[in-house]
């Protein structure tokens, strides 16, 4: 069975809903370059904050319209060995235009050197207050779900409201386990209502 939650034991939401997704990615198209992209990154692939600091510009599929992420999670093969696991995700051509703009993905791919360093060179501890920053600006309640981590579930039960398929969500997100991906089945309120609207159209 799954750790993972939607809610914390009080039953306060650990996720943000797709009004405050919204407000989210306004307030951060607000910022400098640097905040605006990082925050639109976690945004757009639902990626956990030490994933996105790896995040290079070789990485970055301009024509093919992807992110390719390598999942942090230790997991080891049958002969008991470190895998290592990269996904695409696949994310708005916008944000791709965005991305090459701030940061030069196109001109710094045509040079190895470049095209291995991070973009955004930044501590996890940093990541973490310029989200906070960019939450509060956007009126997210001071909650356990204002956070990078209530972002990415905040990813999860939006691609469920939109009806990605549980297993492609799976490898957007990294799971190992499709019954960790399965908690954002269990959306709520008006993600709930809006999954179950489905039922009578």
């Amino acid at each position: 069975m799954s750790e993972m939650r939607l809610h914390d034991p009080a039953g306060n939401r650990l996720y943000l809903n797709a009004e405050e997704r919204a407000a989210f990615l306004t307030a951060a198209r607000r910022q400098p370059a640097r905040d605006r992209t990082l925050c639109e990154m976690l945004h757009w692939t639902g990626c956990r904050p030490s994933e996105l600091l790896e995040i290079t510009p070789a990485r970055i599929d301009l024509s093919g319209g992807s992110i390719t992420l390598r999942s942090l999670k230790k997991r080891k093969d049958a002969s008991g060995r470190q895998k290592v696991i990269f996904r695409s995700v696949p994310v708005p051509a916008e944000f791709l235009d965005t991305l090459n703009t701030a940061h030069g993905i196109r001109e710094a791919q045509r040079s190895r050197k470049k095209a291995a360093q991070p973009i955004w060179n930044l501590g996890r501890v940093r990541v973490w207050q310029i989200v906070k920053g960019v939450m509060i600006e956007a009126g997210v309640p001071d909650a356990p779900h204002r956070s990078p981590k209530g972002l990415r579930h905040g990813f999860g039960v939006h691609a469920t409201v939109q009806g990605v398929p549980l297993h492609m969500l799976q490898r957007w997100l990294g799971h190992a386990q499709l019954s960790t991906t399965a908690i954002y089945a269990d959306a709520v309120g008006k993600e709930e209502k809006d999954i179950a609207a489905r039922m009578w159209r």
